[in-house]
């Protein structure tokens, strides 16, 4: 992001300015195939899965509010082959293998993203100002033009008409005055929006209400086995069919992708979804897959399963790798992603299939990205009226 800048400095117009460098960083979630193929190819044979075995002990007595138990336990963690073993599925498997046992323990997740109310009441309480909001510091991006240091953030702008998916950039846009409490720019608004998930939230922002409401963000691993609700190698967080019955189990997109009005919304929904609209998973977790993409702990790295994979048995709690790196930015440092978003279609991104990984830039929000919150087992009822 930032070298980028510095190159374009005094080229670009304001608007394909800042924050369209950041989206260079970021690699949005629908990671184009030429950046998805720099991972370690996945093996040939059959991802091979073994039973998840959840901790027999019982939930802790208090349940914090809006919170559900994780038993925690032993389970495979990676990702299936996509049902259909496509070349889109395929590509967002890459960086999941390959399959590794590992234990978690026992853990209090929220049944849902952090919503806009519940964001609003840390900002009231806090006075807290999001990336998004802050305007640029002149010393952070060297020659950039003053008209460019402008605040605002990343927006998904579909296209009028098909283009290549070999550069994501056609689809977003950086857009002045965007920000969570202005998800598609200064004159849209959240109200009658309090139940939608929170966006344009940079990876500070989502620790800085975790710490305010005395949680944490969670790691990949529990992320993981939170969302395969005591399955084991499914493909999805519900099973083995992307709509079971026929019935829609997640916001997606539907339509030729990234084209303007194709999205019908097949699915209740164009665009983002107000949480907890589609049935939860096997631990009562909603939208643990489409919808907004969920910020964890993990620093990325492609090669992180094979280093675990490598020490053999089964890795106990992992917290990440020690430092990222992503082979495509090498001097930017990104944070994994979980879920997939409603811009998630098997044209391109595939990563509503549990297991899949994606990966943002530390200080890039987008209009599809959220966060969840955890707690440790001898965590109490919180007080902050979540």
């Amino acid at each position: 992001m930032r070298t980028l800048l510095r190159l374009a400095a005094g080229i670009l117009v304001l608007l394909t300015g800042i924050a369209i460098w950041k989206m260079v960083a970021k690699d949005s979630p629908n990671a184009s195939p030429t950046l998805a193929a720099s991972a370690p190819d996945p093996p040939p044979e059959r991802a091979n899965f073994l039973p998840t075995i959840p901790n027999t002990a019982p939930a802790p007595d208090s349940a914090p509010e809006s919170m559900v138990w994780i038993p925690g336990g032993e389970f495979s963690m990676g990702a299936q082959d996509p049902p259909d073993m496509d070349e889109v599925g395929m590509q967002a498997t890459k960086d999941s293998r390959p399959i590794h046992r590992v234990y978690v323990d026992g853990f209090w997740m929220d049944k849902t993203d952090v919503t806009n109310e519940q964001f609003a009441k840390f900002v009231k309480a806090t006075g807290y100002v999001t990336v998004a909001e802050r305007t640029p510091r002149a010393e952070d991006f060297p020659g950039a033009p003053p008209e460019n240091l402008v605040a605002g953030s990343v927006v998904f702008s579909p296209t009028d008409h098909a283009v290549p998916l070999d550069n994501h950039l056609q689809w977003w846009s950086y857009v002045k005055g965007a920000n969570w409490r202005h998800p598609l720019g200064p004159r849209s608004d959240i109200k009658g929006k309090e139940k939608y998930p929170v966006v344009h939230v940079a990876y500070e922002d989502a620790l800085a209400y975790a710490k305010w409401a005395g949680m944490r963000l969670p790691t990949e691993a529990e992320w993981e086995f939170a969302a395969r609700g005591g399955l084991s190698g499914k493909p999805f967080v519900w099973g083995d069919q992307f709509r079971p019955n026929g019935k829609w189990m997640a916001n997606t997109f539907q339509g030729k992708f990234p084209v303007k009005g194709t999205d019908k919304g097949e699915d209740g929904y164009v665009g983002i979804a107000p949480v907890a609209q589609y049935p939860p998973n096997g631990y009562g977790l909603y939208d643990m897959a489409g919808n907004v993409w969920q910020w964890t702990s993990d620093w990325y790295r492609p090669d992180y399963y094979a280093r675990l994979a490598a020490v053999g048995g089964v890795a106990r709690n992992p917290q990440g790798p020690a430092t990222p790196f992503d082979p495509a930015e090498p001097t930017e440092k990104k944070k994994t992603h979980r879920g997939g978003s409603f811009l998630c279609t098997d044209q391109y991104c595939s990563r509503y299939i549990v297991g899949t990984r994606g990966k943002g830039e530390v200080s890039t929000g987008t209009n599809h990205l959220g966060f969840r919150c955890v707690k440790g087992a001898s965590a109490g009822n919180r007080s902050t009226g979540k």
